[in-house]
């Protein structure tokens, strides 16, 4: 039977589709029937055996399957193997009658999202249809960066297919045409420098010298030197003329990095550069000409500097003919899932390891982190999941132990009171809020009853059943929690 809502030919493409397995007839149909008046947006079919469900599922692309575990000739555990095989990404669903619940728990080990129990009940049945639709989605997305991924430059572009960066390579695209001084401002760890390479590599001057200098990462008394050389004997240890970084950069660009830092000395020289195009070596009367394009950066407040007299006016307004701001990564959280992939994949190559791969729960809790310390943070939180990665897959319990043995916890992200910190929809924050207070309620209770099943479904008025299916779902089991120290 084909239980299909009504659409049209022009949207018939955005419809999800749902498969429910059961050989028994009435109850197959009348299932499909139940979904689809809850989830209009859903094609739902019945199949009446696991081998009609595999024939639907190489004919098209396939978002949830339902199926019994008791079934003749191929039966649910065996249809999950198969299925899997053909759409690793599906989200299958294992139904059982009493007495088979260690059947189910073994199927989610096996891969299953999640497993219902008959009776079923319908609005348990409408929450485990919606969440596996919903990491279905997520699963999409997740292939869809990847594949953009592929197609990008992997050392050299600005990762990100969000708004604010789609703008930001336009801005770096028009400011590249033109030879006039930039100043690119933003937080720490957002991408200063490979902006400033980026507009180099676009244009005039990409086939020349590109040098980056850290104003702060030089002493004081030594970055006039290295910035505009010195001649011979211009100080105590010049035993030769040293050429610095403007005459080195003579026809291409200079990165002034942290330009915010400099002294008030470097600063009037800097200007005289910026004003006539020359610069004078230390213990030098000449000066001499350069032809250098100069992009500067800075995670400074330069207005502030200016108030209070620690930044020249006139050095401000030359080095702010063309000014680029870099997102915070916390305000565009819709790229963290493809940076994360950019910088797994780039881990993987690094140690010469095979290409692994990041669950769907493991994005979201990245997506929901603030990252202050922005995309460099984030590069090195990923860079140490792949080296603890023992596995093909990196996930939640895998980000557990990192961050355990950094010291951290899994709720940075969630300052008070389990608030996010990020706008989101009123759902979306509730359900993050209970995932993490489920977790926590659980591990702890299993930690003080010491994984005692039993004792912790009495305590909690939850039923086993239920607190199997949330431990199957953290990915850990009761064992785990026997050797840990309980309650006194």
């Amino acid at each position: 039977m084909n239980n299909r809502s009504a659409t049209s030919p022009t949207n018939r493409d955005s419809l999800v589709d749902i498969v429910i397995v059961d050989d028994e007839q009435d109850f197959a149909r009348g299932l499909a029937r139940l979904v689809s008046g809850r989830f209009p947006e859903a094609r739902v079919e019945a199949a009446l055996s696991g081998a009609e469900a595999l024939r639907l599922l190489a004919a098209r692309k396939v978002q949830l399957m339902i199926t019994d575990l008791r079934m003749p000739e191929m039966n649910g555990m065996q249809l999950l193997t198969e299925a899997l095989k053909l759409d690793p990404d599906l989200s299958m669903v294992v139904l059982s009658a009493y007495g088979t619940i260690e059947t189910a728990v073994e199927a989610l080990h096996a891969g299953a999202y999640d497993f219902l129990t008959k009776p079923i009940e319908p609005e348990q049945l409408f929450r485990v249809v919606a969440k596996g639709l919903e990491r279905s989605r997520l699963l999409t997305e997740n292939n869809r960066l990847r594949q953009i991924l592929s197609q990008q430059d992997s050392q050299g572009e600005l990762v990100g297919e969000g708004p604010a960066m789609r703008t930001l390579r336009q801005a770096i695209g028009a400011v590249a045409q033109s030879d006039y001084t930039v100043l690119i401002r933003g937080e720490s760890g957002t991408g200063k420098e490979l902006a400033a390479r980026l507009i180099h590599r676009l244009g005039g001057r990409a086939d020349n010298p590109f040098l980056v200098v850290n104003c702060p990462a030089i002493p004081e008394n030594l970055l006039e030197s290295e910035l505009f050389g010195h001649v011979r004997g211009a100080f105590t240890g010049a035993d030769k003329a040293h050429q610095g970084l403007f005459a080195a950069a003579h026809t291409g660009t200079l990165h002034l990095d942290e330009i915010g830092d400099i002294s008030p000395a470097v600063q009037t020289k800097l200007l005289r550069f910026l004003q006539n195009g020359e610069i004078r070596p230390v213990g030098s009367n000449e000066s001499q000409s350069v032809d250098v394009r100069v992009i500067a950066s800075t995670n400074r407040d330069l207005e502030a500097s200016l108030r209070d007299n620690a930044f020249r006016e006139d050095l401000y307004y030359r080095l702010n003919v063309l000014t680029l701001t870099l997102p915070a990564l916390r305000e565009r959280p819709e790229d963290i899932p493809l940076l994360a992939g950019h910088f797994l994949r780039r881990s993987c190559e690094e140690m010469g390891l095979a290409g692994k791969e990041m669950d769907a729960e493991v994005l979201q809790w990245l997506t929901a982190r603030p990252w202050p310390g922005n995309v460099r943070e984030l590069q090195s939180f990923i860079r140490r999941l792949a080296v603890f990665c023992t596995g093909e897959r990196l996930d939640m319990a895998l980000v557990r132990r990192v961050l355990e043995g950094s010291g951290q916890t899994d709720r940075p992200h969630r300052p008070v009171h389990g608030r996010p910190t990020r706008p989101m929809a009123y759902k979306e924050a509730k359900a993050e809020v209970v995932h993490a207070f489920t977790q926590d309620y659980v591990r702890n209770l299993l930690t003080l009853t010491r994984g005692n099943v039993s004792e912790a479904a009495r305590i909690s008025g939850l039923s086993r059943v239920a607190l199997q299916k949330i431990l199957a779902r953290m990915g850990e089991q009761a064992a785990t929690f026997r050797s840990q120290k309980g309650a006194p």
